[in-house]
């Protein structure tokens, strides 16, 4: 590192023109592409997926029964058996069923027998002709060419505009699945421009007040925009390689910027501080090129050194995402990893050279460094008083926090990431009320038999379990029949998945796959669960080598990893108890689902251990840097605390500034990460980082530093040092 640290100091003009050079290429790949739209266009959004029956289930059916795009037009406000009604869905039908590519139009007034027909009422708004409200489904053919099928889908949705005009008075709506995508897609990317909007401006502003000058406080910035062109470009990249989920762009992009500027926070700290001790008591400007080099050089050795352990740190906790089976939780994993090791990248080349070109402004007024005594000194010393205290109030605390836990219940939200009051989720919850019988059946068994066979099981076996109300079977193709299981609840009420374990623990005679919403849902929580040790295991194991590395202890990792598991449960358990049980809605702005959705505990728990880790190492390398110089461990804990806790603090603030830009976001999963990693930060930073550290540091004294003879004799000889 300190080898790096010289190089950094001797050529920064060139370091930062490369940065510059690559953040404006970066930036114009993901806004821009490249020959294949932008990032944004390329994201996808749906329920998560894994392989498991679910999935194998769909594939059968998709494979026998090929169904193009659908398109929906609800009408209301209108009097169904009015003749003028009737004529203008006729002809609505007659206009979509011309244009080229479409495969089936159907509405009530199309069918043989009119709109009192059972299969015409599935279109009437409540089944009952006193609604007020039909619907229009479109679908096209599946075989259409990209450039085909946007071309039917502009005709068919400019007909569906016309209907408004045709029916004076009529209230109508339009939704689709590409819709709802592209509607989720346009309001993260809204989202994202938000939370930037909000989290750069008011971290500049702090940073302004925490370092006293705008220079300083710019070099964090300028490293963080680098670090979110280069997240964006590389999620850009991995578009082409994986399905990346709209909803997760937020996070692994602010991400990056938290990190980035936690990093550039360090470097800039310990540059003031150590060109301060440099300069003495000479003005700034006489600072030589040689002493500014060895400031910055010195600089890279020690926080640098934290950097590199902060970074590696928080890369592997996102590379045990890489562990799962589910497709999307690899692509988060990939992508985080990747921006994450830009933002390290950033905070050991571009701030350091950055603060090598702007030296001798760094210290103006109020550059002074650290007070060996302070407020965190004394801090400190209040905790080593009563440790014992601390320990168990702070551990009671964060227990307690935890408890809501125990009752989440996770979930597929779907359209209801999106807000009430979203065209798109307004359309799909009115689609559920009032046309719940045109969606596909909760349940949905395929098998591998004949249909009397299926329909003598269906008869015998699944009509009679409780909450279901009805079974059909039909021929899928010549091995294959679809039983479709219709309940008295929704699809993702505990009744469908109560039904879906009872369907796969008693089988019949012949093979079955059950699929459906709940079905899909059970597989991704099953992989998720199965696999889940094999990705702890990774991130622990590493997690333990790199601390040790760092600190030559076995105690300190250990200790850091439960206070982790502290920290994180907590979070969990503030957002189950304000988004599962409905807390705080009015002023968090979102509305209830009944559940957490099933992504955000594996993306918490990643993310939130890797933010924990990192102000670990901030606080850690500070006290192993002054023990290893000679301070007993209470000293090196009093001094560490002191030196990094303004740091750690201030550092803690501006990553709580940047994910509340999640929490004014309006797609619900990124609303809950925003309050997940927010509670986890601000509790790690105080709770954890300022109470339980300093207590059990105390406690344990120089067993903090112990390692078995073995080891300590080898890290002796093959630990990482400055």
């Amino acid at each position: 590192m300190a080898r790096w640290g010289v190089v950094t100091a001797r050529h920064p003009w060139r370091i930062v023109t490369a940065w510059a050079l690559l953040t404006v290429a970066a930036f114009a790949v993901a806004v821009a592409g490249v020959g294949g739209g932008s990032l944004f266009s390329r994201l996808t959004s749906g329920d998560p997926k894994v392989p498991g029956e679910a999935l194998t289930g769909r594939e059968i059916i998709a494979e026998a029964e090929p169904e193009g795009s659908s398109f929906f037009l609800t009408v209301d406000g209108v009097d169904l058996r009015s003749p003028a009604v009737a004529a203008a869905a006729r002809n609505l039908a007659a206009e979509i069923t011309a244009v080229p590519g479409v495969a089936s139009v159907v509405n009530p007034y199309v069918l043989p027998e009119g709109p009192t027909s059972p299969t015409a009422l599935s279109f009437v708004a409540g089944q009952s002709l006193d609604s007020g409200g039909f619907m229009t489904g479109t679908t096209l053919r599946p075989d259409l060419t990209d450039a085909d099928h946007d071309r039917a889908r502009a005709a068919v949705e400019a007909a569906y505009d016309r209907m408004a005009t045709t029916l004076p008075g009529a209230q109508t709506a339009v939704g689709s699945g590409s819709a709802l995508v592209s509607e989720i897609t346009d309001q993260i990317a809204l989202d994202l421009r938000t939370g930037e909007g909000i989290a750069l401006p008011l971290s500049f502003i702090l940073m302004v007040v925490v370092f006293g000058g705008f220079v300083a406080a710019a070099m964090p910035v300028l490293g963080a925009i680098a670090s979110i062109g280069g997240a964006l470009a590389a999620l850009y990249g991995f578009t082409y390689v994986l399905d990346l989920d709209a909803s997760v762009v937020n996070v692994v992009t602010l991400l990056g910027l938290a990190l980035s500027i936690d990093y550039g926070l360090l470097v800039v700290s310990r540059v003031r501080e150590e060109l301060r001790l440099i300069a003495a008591d000479r003005p700034a400007r006489e600072l030589t090129r040689a002493e500014i080099g060895q400031g910055v050089s010195r600089t890279v050795a020690t926080a640098g050194r934290t950097v590199l352990f902060s970074g590696l740190t928080v890369a592997i906790s996102l590379a045990g995402l890489l562990s799962f089976d589910a497709q999307i939780m690899r692509a988060i994993g990939a992508a985080g990893v990747s921006i994450v090791l830009i933002a390290m990248l950033a905070g050991l080349s571009l701030v350091p050279a950055l603060c090598a070109i702007s030296a001798r402004r760094l210290l103006g007024k109020g550059t002074e460094t650290a007070p060996e005594v302070g407020v965190f000194s004394r801090l400190a010393r209040s905790v080593r008083r009563i440790p014992w205290v601390v320990i168990t109030l702070s551990t009671l605390l964060l227990v307690a926090l935890a408890l809501p836990t125990l009752s989440m219940r996770l979930t597929t939200t779907g359209a209801k990431l999106m807000p009430i009051g979203s065209p798109q989720r307004d359309f799909f919850d009115r689609f559920d009320t009032d046309y719940r019988q045109l969606g596909l059946p909760a349940v949905t068994v395929v098998a591998e038999t004949t249909v009397p066979q299926a329909t003598q099981w269906a008869t015998a076996s699944v009509a009679g379990l409780p909450h279901v109300v009805g079974t059909s079977v039909r021929q899928l193709d010549p091995t294959h029949v679809a039983v479709s299981v219709a309940l008295d609840d929704t699809d993702l009420s505990d009744a469908a998945r109560s039904t879906v374990e009872r369907l796969r623990a008693d089988r019949p005679a012949f093979p079955t796959w059950v699929t459906g919403q709940a079905a899909a849902l059970a597989d991704f929580t099953g992989a998720i669960t199965s696999r889940a040790p094999y990705a702890v295991g990774v991130v622990v194991l590493a997690t333990f080598v790199l601390l040790f590395l760092m600190t030559g202890s076995v105690v300190i990792p250990t200790k850091a990893l439960l206070l982790n598991v502290l920290s994180l449960g907590a979070s969990l358990g503030v957002v189950t108890w304000i988004f599962q049980q409905g807390h705080l809605q009015g002023p968090l702005g979102f509305t209830p689902v009944g559940g957490i959705d099933s992504m955000l505990p594996p993306l918490v728990l990643a993310f939130g251990f890797g933010l924990s880790m990192d102000y670990e190492l901030f606080l850690i390398s500070r006290m192993a840097e002054l023990y290893h110089r000679g301070e007993d461990n209470d000293t090196a804990v009093e001094h560490g605390l002191q030196r990094s806790g303004r740091i750690i603090t201030s550092a803690a603030l501006l990553a709580a500034i940047v994910f509340s830009g999640f929490v004014v976001g309006k797609v619900l999963i990124i609303k809950q990460m925003g309050v997940a990693l927010t509670v986890a930060i601000i509790l790690d930073a105080t709770v954890v980082r300022m109470l339980l550290v300093p207590a059990t540091m105390t406690v344990l004294g120089r067993w903090n530093w112990w390692a078995p003879g073995p080891l300590s004799r080898w890290h002796a000889r093959h630990g990482i040092s400055e």
